[in-house]
């Protein structure tokens, strides 16, 4: 699966996994605001006994009941599902920079869109030129067998 397919898989695992990221954290935030609502304490490790594990098992609880977080959650862990699948067919490094590259660029995009966070233009450019620069370098190994390390002796 290392050709043209292999590269639309790990594109589209990108996406959904950028996408998703952002979508999660608005759905932790409009859980949080609940809380607040609820009046739910955060979790401490501060009580005896047991008391912390269960406040930290009743926020996630809470927090998987709301459908804003579960179902892009749920969405993230099916991506995951497809990574580790489509890596029984693709070497690891190229499949893990070209996802990282895209999952970077679709988590600011989205970001922006779905929670009107402000982008930080340069720092967001120079970190998706260097996950490119790496990806491009993958690739270069995995398809033409040139390795950079080769080109300094």
């Amino acid at each position: 699966m290392c050709c043209k397919m292999g590269m639309e898989v790990m594109v589209t695992i990108g996406l959904v996994w950028g996408t998703t990221n952002a979508l999660i954290k608005r759905g932790a935030l409009i859980s949080e605001e609940k809380n607040k609502k609820r009046k739910l304490s955060p979790p401490t490790k501060g009580r005896s006994g047991f008391g912390w594990l269960i406040d930290y098992i009743e926020h996630w609880l809470c927090l998987l009941c709301v459908w804003q977080y579960s179902i892009p959650f749920i969405v993230n862990l099916s991506a995951s599902v497809g990574f580790f699948l489509m890596l029984g067919d693709t070497p690891i490094s190229l499949a893990v920079p070209v996802t990282n590259a895209v999952t970077f660029a679709a988590t600011a995009v989205a970001g922006s869109v779905l929670l009107g966070e402000d982008m930080n233009t340069k720092h967001s450019l120079v970190g998706l030129w260097r996950e490119k620069l790496q990806m491009l370098t993958r690739i270069n190994e995995v398809f033409l067998g040139f390795r950079a390390s080769e080109t300094l002796i």
